[in-house]
């Protein structure tokens, strides 16, 4: 018997129409359904990056496309704050290993009392920039859920199901797989138990269970204190479901129709197939459609985002540098199946053009422009206005609001090696490379800046192009002469090759510090 529902993203031609298709299938497996339900969700033992998001848009996706076919449909996502504490990631006092084996609801906040609890320091932030992005969510907290006592019934059932659930996951283990772990079939099936208990006396998880009544109440063994303790589960909710059975239940509970994975719970005999069997047999409940995505990677900041790694982004960081719209469209453009990466880099360049090229109707400043523009004149709108105008381009004023602290957030917090900053004092050495023509040009240069009050950008650019002419230049060689001055200006400036429009950036530059440096003797 088939258990999964895989949806083939591969086998479509058309990749931008894959998220009907998707709610065509899931139409036609449940054709009388009232509300379809996607879903999504995620532990929070450390920042919640932007690979989970992947989770989120294609869960959205596919609700968005059963909304316009005239279907009720919500997405729920799963805080999964019932889990146990693991480790500590990076960036997290390793104070906190005492928490190991603790809830995540139950753990105090890693940065002080801004949170109610560890967990909530990490969904705070990525809730904030899911409602910057615009995108509808409900949400589950599961340690609520699991307190009220909803959960009961199925964990019960569960537990007296227990030797089924135990062949179940028996079956997708390998005869090597087993020898490694030292697993007997027999004993295994025997000690099984599908749940965790949260000791009574620690609040963690090292425990191990030691009898089941068969109705609601379990023996357990406290590991660390060594006390046996004897729990009524009805009436103290702190028994958990494992993953897999855990997964299958709320997809009974929830009745959930869609949900995407990444390739560790895609991979075949995994999480996702396990779980299908178990909802099936154990629970009686169809496995929901289920989609693989690849994970979305990181230019500037290393490879796969990871949360316990320490390397992850935080979402409202990457609102920092892209705007809500432009992120939207970074993930809907690409389909479950094609990997593809955020830039913390100069690639952010292309992709704004990109966005832009697609968007013309926005008018909006590139964003390589607001940085470049931006920095000289050091992010002040007005001033950014007035070389605009001069320059005659015309962008909307609200992107240009909305870009410039965007731009700047980039190019100080990760690119601060592209930042412009002028000499300190003269740059003799490189001042005592240049030939006679070469320091005449320059001192033209100092002289007409010294000599005009409030020259426009249009007359400084007329300026530096016309220092280096001469009569008996033909063009190619005038060009080259152009770069050399320009080279030499921007080494006395700012003790490199080349850096923003050299008419721009000497009018955004303040004259009692630009003209000392090209205050220069040769040699």
């Amino acid at each position: 018997m088939e258990y999964t529902n895989r949806f083939d993203i591969s086998s479509i031609k058309n990749k931008e129409s894959w998220a009907s298709i998707a709610a065509d299938t899931i139409i036609d497996a449940h054709p009388d359904t009232d509300i379809y339900t996607t879903a999504a969700g995620i532990s929070p033992s450390g920042v919640v990056h932007f690979g989970n998001f992947r989770d989120i848009v294609t869960a959205h996706l596919v609700r968005e496309a059963l909304k316009e076919k005239g279907k009720s449909a919500r997405l729920i996502f799963s805080w999964d704050n019932f889990d146990r504490y693991r480790k500590v990631p990076s960036g997290v006092p390793e104070l906190f290993s005492e928490h190991i084996g603790k809830p995540l609801s139950k753990i105090p906040d890693p940065v002080g009392s801004c949170h109610t609890s560890y967990a909530e320091h990490f969904q705070a932030p990525f809730v904030e920039a899911m409602e910057k992005l615009g995108i509808e969510i409900e949400y589950r907290n599961q340690t609520e859920l699991h307190e009220s006592g909803v959960y009961d019934d199925a964990i019960f059932h569960a537990l007296k199901e227990r030797k089924k659930i135990a062949d179940i996951l028996l079956s997708f283990m390998t005869d090597k797989a087993k020898g490694e772990k030292g697993i007997n079939s027999n004993e295994y099936k025997e000690k099984y138990y599908p749940i965790a208990v949260y000791s009574r006396f620690t609040g963690k998880d090292i425990t191990k269970i030691l009898h089941y009544d068969g109705d609601t109440s379990v023996t357990y063994l406290c590991v660390e204190t060594g006390k046996e303790d004897t729990v009524d589960l009805s009436k103290d909710h702190i028994a958990k479901l494992a993953w897999k059975p855990d997964w299958a239940m709320r997809w009974k509970y929830e009745n959930v129709h869609f949900e995407p994975g990444g390739h560790d719970h895609a991979s075949p005999g995994g999480s996702y197939d396990a779980s299908s069997v178990i909802t099936r047999e154990i629970f009686n409940y169809v496995a929901p459609v289920f989609i693989e995505y690849k994970f979305v990677g990181i230019q500037g900041l290393g490879s796969k985002m990871s949360g316990s790694k320490g390397n992850a982004v935080s979402p409202l960081e990457l609102l920092e540098i892209y705007e809500p719209d432009v992120l939207r469209w970074l993930y809907f453009r690409k389909s479950p199946d094609q990997s593809f990466e955020l830039a913390f880099n100069t690639e952010i360049y292309r992709q704004y053009d990109e966005y832009d090229s697609e968007h013309t109707e926005k008018k909006s400043i590139p964003f390589r422009q607001a940085v470049g523009f931006g920095q000289i004149v050091q992010w002040q709108e007005d001033k950014l206005q007035v070389i605009l105008n001069e320059l005659e381009l015309s962008y909307s004023k609200d992107s240009i609001k909305k870009r410039l602290p965007l731009a700047r957030n980039w190019l100080t917090k990760y690119n601060p090696s592209e930042m412009v900053a002028l000499n300190e004092t003269v740059n003799a050495s490189f001042a005592e490379t240049l030939n006679d023509a070469q320091v005449q040009q320059i001192r033209t240069l100092h002289d007409e800046l010294l000599r005009r009050e409030n020259p426009t950008v249009q007359e400084l650019e007329k300026l530096v192009y016309s220092i280096p002419k001469s009569p008996d230049l033909d063009e190619a060689q005038l060009k080259k002469e152009q770069r050399a001055f320009f080279k030499n200006v921007y080494n006395l400036l700012i003790g490199r090759d080349a850096g923003p429009r050299l008419g721009t950036f000497l009018w955004a530059l303040e004259k009692n510090k630009a003209l000392p440096l090209l205050n220069i003797t040769g040699k």
